[in-house]
């Protein structure tokens, strides 16, 4: 659908039948023929409601056809399906039973953004990091073979998400089982976040566009979809054909995979009969179907990464409306920070694994790309991947949002600390992110990194603070981690200030009181100075800047002096900051009152980051409340 007036009057129409589906069953009673009226008013729904309730929105127009055809098809809920990442799945929940709940998508108290099973019977696994989908839908598929049942599960992948690892580990695995019956969709839309990177994506384009392989599979293909018998012929007879149209084995059937041909994945119809055919099949098998990122809407399909999640936007003309930042975003704050040490050091490399405009690497990437790296979807190669760098005399910088980063976890241990490579891993997004919910919250970080030797972890209160803690970590010779939140700044002047080193592991007084102290983490000193100024008590305030090592000096100075002590960090509490610090105070035969502020044990759900530093009780309100209690 183009853009223009048609959007916005067909919005505002009543929809002619996506008013009256409410769950697949409503979908199935359609004729194959009214299918690509559902798919029309499907997109223009999503556009409507994402205009004014941000989301992930190129990938979801992109896969609409796909999630109408598979609804259409197969009998969901009993059938299982299992989205990758989520990203594509908005037409999925608004056919199952979510329609006007999507009006309120990742609000506080509104549906998940991403597939939840707690959320829905139609949402068969949990989707919220990338190439997950395989390994959890063979599980079910080997699970349902063991129990006698004759469910079907279909895996859909896409979004760049084959460029993990796990994707191909779950591939190697469902090839040796051919009586388990699973189907992969491989939703290639040749996008991921930003353009896609690495060899497989050169390879799927080689495949998709061999006219001789294609032309002969999809014969083969009706002549299977209509006379079974010529199974046995086709199995015998493939790897030679293949052989010979394309020099090599197709890389899925290498697997053990039955590879389908590209299909287009915007023509409802031909999906239908498609997936038709392949249900009556058997064992593991792969449909390759190419999509446009951002289908239907203009310029959505100009940009697909701007419009992968473009914020609010105005429907009818496409212009983003953007908020006026008050102070500088602190993933642009590392960007050019990075651009200006590498200018003065040519060691160093950046890293990322399909984020560069993410994390705001494509700044360094514009003016040197020969020493950018976009490894694609897969953290724990770009983590040993960037000790391999180091080993041989580079700076890595390897930026990786804090809830990835849980991937490479191992990595990290393994490669980079006990080696005590001179690794920056630069944690994006760390703490509370707001909207994508309990799968993206950086919350875990400090309490997983506090427990590996070697490393150093540095929190920054705010834009120079991550300045100056880069370039300090640059000067060190074993690995730092380096963590921010998602979002803008205090508004700290930063550009072109002379960069300065700060003492690691010394924390800092902001100010100074008598009642109480407050012992901050990162950008929670900057609640605490607010808290302290409209408190009754004499507050002094703390900034550790240091989680590893702690100033345990000052610590403890402050457990001699104070007879109440409030701990506040963006991060779960259970093994984190507060705990250590109350352990420290412990083992020295201290004994003042000591309240810990930060993230109970439990996950976060999806809302705007105010209102879940409330929920979780530690904005500046919980915290002026227990200064004052």
């Amino acid at each position: 659908m183009p853009l223009g007036q048609n959007v916005v009057a067909m919005a505002e129409e009543k929809k002619r039948y996506l008013d009256t589906i409410n769950s697949p069953a409503d979908l199935k009673r359609l004729r194959v023929e009214e299918l690509e009226a559902v798919c029309a008013e499907l997109r223009e729904y999503i556009l409507e409601c994402c205009a004014v309730n941000p989301g992930h929105l190129g990938s979801s127009l992109g896969a609409v056809e796909l999630a109408v055809a598979l609804h259409y098809v197969y009998d969901t809920p009993a059938d299982r399906l299992v989205w990758d990442v989520g990203h594509q799945a908005y037409a999925h929940k608004i056919l199952t039973g979510r329609r006007e709940a999507f009006r309120n998508n990742r609000t506080r108290g509104g549906i998940s953004g991403f597939p939840r099973m707690a959320e829905s019977e139609y949402d068969a696994f949990g989707g919220g990091h990338s190439s997950v989908s395989i390994s959890a839908a063979f599980g079910m598929a080997k699970a349902i073979e063991m129990q006698g049942g004759k469910e079907h599960v279909v895996a859909v992948i896409g979004d760049g998400a084959l460029t993990g690892g796990l994707a191909f580990e779950a591939l190697n695995n469902a090839g040796v089982s051919p009586t388990t019956d699973l189907l992969v969709v491989l939703n290639d839309n040749e996008m991921s976040i930003d353009e896609p990177a690495g060899a497989l994506d050169r390879y799927l384009v080689r495949m998709s566009t061999s006219k001789w392989y294609n032309s002969l599979k999809r014969t083969l293909w009706r002549m299977l979809s209509v006379a079974p018998p010529v199974l046995n012929f086709i199995r015998k007879s493939g790897n030679a054909i293949k052989q010979g149209l394309l020099k090599n084995s197709n890389l899925f059937e290498s697997l053990n995979l039955r590879y389908f041909a590209p299909v287009d994945g915007h023509d409802v119809v031909e999906l239908v009969h498609t997936l038709r055919s392949l249900k009556r099949i058997g064992g593991p098998k792969l449909l390759h179907i190419k999509t446009r990122k951002g289908k239907g809407y203009a310029p959505a399909e100009a940009d697909p990464s701007v419009w992968h999640a473009p914020g609010k936007f105005d429907v009818k003309t496409g212009e983003r409306i953007k908020g006026a930042y008050a102070a500088s975003r602190y993933q642009d704050v590392f960007g050019e920070t990075l651009l200006d040490l590498a200018r003065r050091d040519e060691r160093i490399v950046g890293i990322t694994p399909a984020m560069p405009s993410g994390c705001s690497l494509n700044i360094m990437m514009r003016e040197m790309p020969e020493r950018c790296f976009d490894v694609g979807i897969a953290e724990g190669h770009a983590v040993t991947f960037s000790a391999g760098l180091a080993a041989q005399g580079a700076r890595p910088f390897c930026n990786i949002y804090s809830s990835f980063m849980q991937r490479a976890y191992d990595n990290v241990i393994h490669d980079i600390a006990l080696q005590n490579l001179p690794v920056v891993l630069c944690l994006d997004r760390a703490g509370i992110v707001g909207e994508d919910g309990a799968t993206h919250h950086g919350a875990f970080d400090m309490a997983y990194f506090g427990c590996v030797p070697n490393l150093t972890i540095a929190a920054p209160r705010n834009e120079l603070m991550l300045r100056q803690m880069m370039y300090t970590a640059l000067q060190q010779e074993s690995p730092s981690v380096l963590r921010y939140p998602r979002g803008v700044g205090e508004g700290v002047e930063w550009q072109g200030v002379p960069f300065e080193s700060v003492e690691v592991g010394k924390g800092e007084c902001l100010r100074e009181g008598s009642d109480v102290a407050v012992l901050a983490v990162g950008t929670m000193a900057n609640v605490a100075m607010r808290a302290a100024e409209k408190s009754s008590k004499s507050v002094a305030v703390y900034d550790l800047r240091y989680v590893k090592p702690l100033d345990e000096r000052l610590i403890l100075d402050v457990a001699r002096r104070f007879k109440r002590i409030i701990t506040i960090e963006d991060g779960i509490l259970r093994g984190g900051v507060g705990e250590t610090i109350a352990a420290l105070i412990a083992r020295n035969g201290l004994s003042p009152k000591i309240t810990t502020l930060g993230i109970n044990d439990s996950f976060v759900e999806h809302g705007k980051p105010a209102e879940l530093y409330a929920d979780c009780g530690y904005d500046e309100g919980a915290l002026l409340r227990a200064i004052e209690k």
